[in-house]
């Protein structure tokens, strides 16, 4: 299973990639989809300045609620969109770095401080950044986004802390996927202090923390953490979990409140599936256990050196 593909639908709005050709009085009514830049697999810098141009000339970009950034349109500085805030008065919706595996791997597109683009558009409702490399997030927030998912096979600490610590008074929704040491994440379970204790996100419904080889850790955590009685969902999928970060979810407070659980992309044992389901099931919880994974040293041999079992997450590279 891929888990990083082209986005089809965005902010509830059938994605349209800026077409090259199609004459603007046949274009769709601006509001009504997602706009995606895209430049092509070989592009040129020549290209993306064609694709920008015919985007900013012919679409009415006072209306645009949602934009999509490809291949080719991921490299521009943060300043272009910056520099259209005064027409882009309508932009509720911004997905950074829509790339696949064939055009990025996911661990080399570079990011950068949100701080600027996230002031200058204060109406922003949801926020999806795709790569890790160079990211980092005000702490001072924003007080209009609803949604923020970061996928990445490795966040930088430093950024995963600042948004834990970030005041996002009307935030809703948060999911972050921690990745990889070796490319860049490391993010401890003390750094996140401030996201499991509830500050700084009263709106907060939704928490994944995912793609994670410290699942177990943060498993133990969310059992006692304040944040967890006011979710409706929780998802801890793509991680390294384990018997041990379910027997600690288990045991801790209640889930029974939750409407789903996600544990896809897992380490347990049957048995321990059939606890969860057992467990959370009757009460109406729906959780999402697919995925099985068995651990690479129970596959090639053991291990010694693998201070983890041999598990590993869904994205890294």
């Amino acid at each position: 299973m891929s888990y990083v593909q082209h986005v089809e639908n965005f902010y509830g709005l059938p994605v349209l990639t800026v077409p090259p050709y199609t004459p603007a009085t046949v274009l769709p009514d601006a509001a009504s989809v997602a706009w995606r830049l895209y430049a092509g697999p070989y592009s040129t810098d020549e290209d993306y300045e064609v694709c920008w141009e015919r985007f900013t000339s012919t679409v009415e970009l006072e209306k645009v609620r949602a934009l999509v950034l490809g291949h080719g349109a991921h490299y521009m500085s943060d300043q272009t969109l910056i520099d259209l805030s005064s027409r882009l008065v309508g932009l509720e919706a911004l997905f950074l770095s829509d790339l696949e595996d064939d055009e990025e791997m996911i661990s080399t597109i570079y990011q950068s401080d949100l701080a600027p683009l996230l002031e200058a558009f204060p109406g922003l409702r949801e926020l999806v950044v795709r790569g890790g490399e160079g990211l980092d997030f005000p702490v001072t927030g924003h007080a209009g986004l609803r949604a923020l998912r970061v996928e990445s096979g490795g966040l930088p600490p430093e950024a995963a802390a600042h948004i834990a610590a970030a005041d996002l008074p009307s935030l809703e929704r948060l999911e972050l996927w921690l990745g990889d040491d070796d490319y860049g994440g490391g993010t401890t379970v003390e750094q996140l202090a401030p996201l499991l204790a509830g500050e700084r996100k009263p709106a907060l419904r939704h928490l994944g923390l995912q793609n994670s080889p410290i699942q177990d850790e943060l498993a133990a955590a969310l059992a006692s953490a304040p944040v967890v009685p006011r979710l409706t969902s929780l998802s801890l999928s793509m991680g390294a979990l384990s018997d041990e970060g379910a027997e600690a979810l288990l045991h801790g407070q209640p889930l029974t409140h939750l409407k789903e659980l996600d544990l896809s992309h897992h380490f347990l044992s049957h048995d321990m599936m059939l606890r969860i389901w057992t467990s959370l099931e009757p009460a109406g919880v729906r959780v999402n256990l697919y995925g099985r994974n068995e651990r690479e040293d129970d596959r090639w041999g053991d291990d010694e050196e693998s201070g983890d079992g041999g598990r590993y997450i869904a994205v890294a590279e």
